[in-house]
């Protein structure tokens, strides 16, 4: 017998058929694991990242931990060679693998052309090691995103940005992790400037931070790094009077912006 279509309807295809393998693209051409990767980032600490003219800052969001944890143990900001920091938002067993991989990297590197890598390089085997846990089978992303900062050639501060599909950009100031990391980028995008000295550099990166964190300096963790330098963690005291004095001038602007309300 014959049976006309009215007895099988066509059903639209789920996206859910599309994200149990990594390897099957959805019909608009989306890997969905990827996707979920980038969610896993959200869910992680804010990381800021501002270039200035001799030093790059990073600055991360300090989640809250147990009572009687060591917060000693706790490092979203690591050396991965003498020139190279890293700075993650994402999973954090994810982000150790990734951080061993690269740091036996730069020492292999060394060996074999008795030089260090340079960030570029750093960046591009980080992106290349992520992006091939999304094609093949049998493997899932990594639910991380990195910060690199270091310096080129020429003695010029540099940042990249590695995300879990495995792309890395060269960035002059950058955010990422948490909910609102693109309140914090477009934030970066109107106040950031070229040739920033150290302490403007300070300055921006906790003022980003504030836009997410609601505790001050108690829930912030900040390092400066230099060329030629060991990276620089600041004092808890260094970080509570340059939040002092940033908070001092957003009120500034506050009680300025309202008396020509009024006038």
């Amino acid at each position: 017998p014959c049976f006309s279509r009215t007895h099988f309807p066509v059903l639209p295809l789920s996206p859910r058929r599309y994200d149990r393998a990594i390897t099957v693209f959805s019909p608009d051409g989306k890997l969905f694991q990827i996707d979920y990767a980038f969610e896993a980032v959200k869910l992680g600490s804010a990381v800021v990242a501002v270039r200035g003219a001799d030093c790059v800052v990073i600055g991360v969001e300090r989640k809250t931990i147990a009572k009687l944890q060591d917060p000693r143990t706790i490092r979203k900001i690591v050396k991965l060679d003498a020139q190279t920091t890293l700075a993650f938002a994402g999973l954090n067993a994810d982000a150790r693998v990734l951080i061993e991989k690269a740091r036996i990297e730069c020492q292999s590197y060394r060996l074999t052309c008795e030089d260090a890598p340079s960030l570029e390089y750093v960046a591009r085997f980080i992106a290349k090691t992520q992006q091939r846990y999304t094609q093949r089978g049998g493997v899932r992303p990594f639910g991380v995103s990195s910060i690199l900062a270091g310096f080129d050639t020429d003695g010029k501060p540099q940042i990249y940005q590695v995300d879990p599909s495995g792309t890395y950009f060269s960035w002059k100031a950058n955010a990422m992790g948490g909910r609102n990391f693109k309140g914090m980028r477009e934030f970066l995008e109107k106040e950031w400037e070229e040739g920033l000295d150290e302490r403007s550099a300070l300055k921006l990166t906790v003022k980003t931070l504030l836009e997410v964190v609601d505790s001050g300096s108690k829930n912030m963790e900040l390092v400066v790094v230099k060329q030629g330098s060991p990276m620089v963690p600041l004092s808890d005291e260094e970080l509570q009077s340059v939040t002092e004095e940033v908070e001092k001038e957003v009120e500034d602007e506050k009680n300025a912006g309202a008396a020509e309300m009024k006038d």
